[in-house]
């Protein structure tokens, strides 16, 4: 996952940065550092990741036409 998906992600789900950094247990500073593009432990980024999945967001791999987000298809 890379910043511009993180700003998708949380966009298309309507978490703000205070939301989202709680539901991955780190701070808003973190998901804010994340989102300028800083590098930050692979592990963060997994637990940012992990509850951006939860909230229903797939990502997309890069695959030519650039990486990406959607919100998962309802069952």
């Amino acid at each position: 996952m890379n910043a511009v998906q993180c700003k998708m992600a949380r966009a298309a789900t309507g978490l703000g940065v205070r939301d989202l950094a709680k539901a991955a247990g780190v701070s808003p500073d973190t998901v804010a550092r994340l989102e300028r593009g800083e590098e930050l432990r692979e592990s963060t980024v997994a637990a940012i990741k992990a509850a951006l999945e939860n909230a229903g967001v797939e990502f997309i791999p890069e695959n030519g036409g650039g990486a990406g987000v959607r919100i998962r298809k309802g069952d």
